[in-house]
């Protein structure tokens, strides 16, 4: 205890005024959150070094595989077009459309071709035909 007489502030005996208080709290609430950034911020650098090291030391050939399996790439409209033509050459492409075949994701291309008309089905994940049906019209 201070000798009497002599004025003290209450701060420097333990005692903390409300608006202490709160500027105490606050200050650790703002530390918290800067904590908590940082972290963050650090765990995303690290991930993404991790990723880039990776590609940069596999092949060309398995760097473009494992971006496309990495990012679940799917397969597009026009790449699911041309793998249709190449299954029914000269064939006029009819219809497009994305939809679910037994439980898979897939591109349905519709062809016409003379008096025949077909259905082929890809994989919107794998780029493989699923199914392939022929109609013909007569």
């Amino acid at each position: 205890m201070p000798k009497r007489g002599v004025i003290v502030p209450r701060a420097s005996l333990g005692h903390m005024t409300n608006t202490q208080r709160i500027s105490k709290a606050a200050k650790l609430t703002i530390a918290g959150a800067g904590v908590v950034a940082v972290l963050g911020a650090g765990a995303a650098a690290a991930s993404a070094s991790t990723q880039l090291s990776a590609t940069t030391t596999t092949s060309a050939t398995s760097v473009s595989t494992s971006a496309v399996n990495a990012t679940t790439a799917a397969i597009t409209y026009r790449q699911a077009v041309s793998i249709a033509k190449k299954r029914v050459p000269d064939a006029r492409v009819t219809d497009v459309e994305r939809e679910w075949e037994h439980g898979y994701r897939v591109w349905k291309v519709e062809l016409k071709k003379r008096y025949a008309e077909y259905r082929v089905y890809i994989s919107v994940k794998t780029g493989k035909i699923v199914k392939f049906s022929q109609k013909h019209d007569d």
